[in-house]
């Protein structure tokens, strides 16, 4: 199996270097005068920190300085001003919906999906709770349903050996692809998540809600459970084969599940074309991804994901091999055949 892994690299490998200099021909009578140094990039708050750390180090290898802003306003939130054309890149924590397909479509916005990183989308209490562990999937959907809504609001309602205490939640909000990924993985795609809690699009502000409340649960990716892990204590997700903790090892043996997901940028095909640093930026987030990835607290893909990935943009493969919808219980393999034969 070893052999055969070594042997796709190698002709991925072979392949991008014809890509790379195919390309490089075309573009080699472009002077750096006729530049844009300008990038904006917005979107997924779980993919912001990775996405911000590799734009800082990609700036520190420039003689000429790029101007590169990186926000978060949600996956949602991030689409919406990436199909109106006012971003060149959105970070996302879930494929492009149908919706999101259809108003790009609209407005001419052809882009390249390119997925960077796994996730193992965490849910937290504070570490004075000594009574959770584990929740199951029923567990969770029974605290975050409609139904729960203004009802479900102390611990021993959502199990008898709970103590009386109150029910503190804090999760991301509507424009947040991680809020759109755990309400349909948990409840199904026709799920709705109640809204009496305290949202945020801002990660931060939730891990805050947590590490202040001893009566706290929340929910976010992982890169921000392993920045603060000693203020917060994840709990492990039994799905009906017994109680997993999200970890690295986890999520690439398949077994985090169904709370793994890919993570992405969207990039803007024309902009990329048109500007020689969106270009050359993406060429190196690509490159430096798996090794930033893990110092950010994420799971990288293997080394032939990230070939793949760099074989779609430099072709400018337009599109997306997810038909508009997220796909649950997707593992690191599973996406990286769906990547090979789009």
């Amino acid at each position: 199996m070893k052999q055969t892994t070594k042997q796709l690299a190698h002709s991925l490998k072979n392949l991008i270097l014809g890509v790379i200099l195919g390309i490089s021909v075309t573009a080699c009578g472009q002077t750096d005068s006729e530049q844009n140094l300008s990038i904006k990039i917005d979107g997924s708050s779980t993919v912001y920190p990775l996405t911000q750390k590799i734009a800082e180090e990609f700036k520190q290898t420039r003689e000429e300085t790029a101007n590169i802003s990186v926000d978060f306003s949600g996956t949602g939130g991030g689409f919406k001003k990436f199909c109106a054309a006012q971003i060149d890149m959105n970070n996302a924590s879930r494929p492009i919906s149908t919706t999101e397909m259809t108003t790009c479509k609209e407005a001419g916005v052809a882009y390249i999906e390119l997925p960077v990183a796994f996730d193992a989308l965490t849910v937290v209490v504070n570490p004075a709770n000594d009574w959770v562990e584990s929740l199951t999937i029923q567990d969770l959907a029974k605290i975050w349903s409609t139904q729960a809504e203004n009802k479900i609001t102390r611990w021993n309602q959502v199990r008898p050996d709970f103590p009386d205490r109150p029910l503190n939640l804090f999760a991301p909000g509507e424009d947040s692809g991680t809020f759109d990924y755990f309400t349909e993985a948990i409840m199904g795609t026709d799920g709705v998540s109640r809204k009496d809690y305290v949202s945020s699009e801002d990660d931060n502000i939730l891990v805050q809600g947590v590490r202040q409340d001893p009566n706290a649960l929340s929910y976010f990716g992982l890169a921000y459970y392993e920045a603060r892990q000693n203020e917060m204590k994840a709990v492990a997700i039994d799905k009906g084969e017994g109680a997993v903790l999200p970890t690295r090892e986890t999520v690439e043996s398949g077994e985090y599940q169904p709370l793994s997901r890919p993570l992405f940028i969207y990039v803007n095909s024309s902009a990329a074309q048109k500007n020689p640093i969106l270009k050359e930026f993406v060429e190196f987030y690509l490159e430096q991804a798996s090794e930033v990835v893990s110092e950010v607290g994420y799971v990288p893909l293997p080394e032939d994901g990230y070939l793949l990935t760099q074989i779609h943009f430099q072709r400018g493969k337009v599109g997306t091999v997810f038909g508009g919808e997220s796909v649950y219980s997707l593992t690191i393999g599973e996406l990286l055949r769906q990547q090979a034969s789009f």
